[in-house]
């Protein structure tokens, strides 16, 4: 398995996210079968990478709430 790169990728905090530093998820664009996602005050650690079906299935199950 080869390491993907995720260093000069744009990182985007959700629009929910407040100034407080709370907890804080950053996603990042650009790869097209994948969406990495990291905590936003630990930006350092390991992304955790999700199949770009998953992360919209999520994403629509969390709005729906």
């Amino acid at each position: 398995m080869r390491a993907i790169d995720l260093r000069n990728l744009t990182w985007r905090k959700s629009g929910y996210s407040n100034s407080d530093g709370g907890e804080c998820l950053e996603v990042a664009a650009g790869l097209p079968s994948l969406v990495p996602v990291r905590d936003s005050k630990a930006p350092a650690r390991a992304a955790i990478l999700f199949a770009a079906p998953a992360w919209a299935a999520f994403v629509d199950g969390v709005k729906r709430r």
